[in-house]
């Protein structure tokens, strides 16, 4: 209806084909865009996070495997340090049959030599503790 009356013939065809409010037409677009938009962005947010999810177990393992390399590399290390100390050293060193050597002798530039070159002897092997065998 109008200001003026009903519409009559072809001017009423023409508005039901051609409403004057916004039509259904016109929005299904736009409605599909944001659709599309928010749809993408929520999908890109669950690809983001189960990237970053992965890469926070990756560094716990890493952090795990370090902590453990780090206390295999202590035990080596005291390891190490038991067998270089003075007393091992001897020790290993009298089984290996060698000797404490004597008062050295050094060559000089012009062939000669300072000091008086000895023998090294062996000196009584001092007592070792006894062991006790589980038999």
């Amino acid at each position: 209806m109008t200001k003026a009356g009903p519409l009559k013939g072809r001017a009423a065809r023409l508005a039901r084909l051609m409403p004057s409010g916004p039509s259904t037409a016109a929005r299904t677009p736009f409605v599909l865009l944001v659709v599309l938009l928010l749809g993408g962005g929520l999908i890109t947010l669950l690809l983001l996070n189960s990237s970053l999810n992965e890469g926070s177990f990756k560094l716990s393992e890493l952090k795990k495997r370090t902590t453990e390399l780090t206390d295999e590399e202590q035990e080596l290390q005291r390891e190490v340090d038991s067998r270089s100390a003075p007393d091992a050293l001897e020790r290993r060193a009298r089984e290996l049959g060698m000797v404490p050597g004597g008062n050295p002798a050094f060559l000089g530039p012009d062939g000669t030599v300072r000091g008086v070159p000895s023998v090294a002897t062996a000196d009584p092997a001092p007592p070792t503790a006894p062991t006790t065998s589980g038999r």
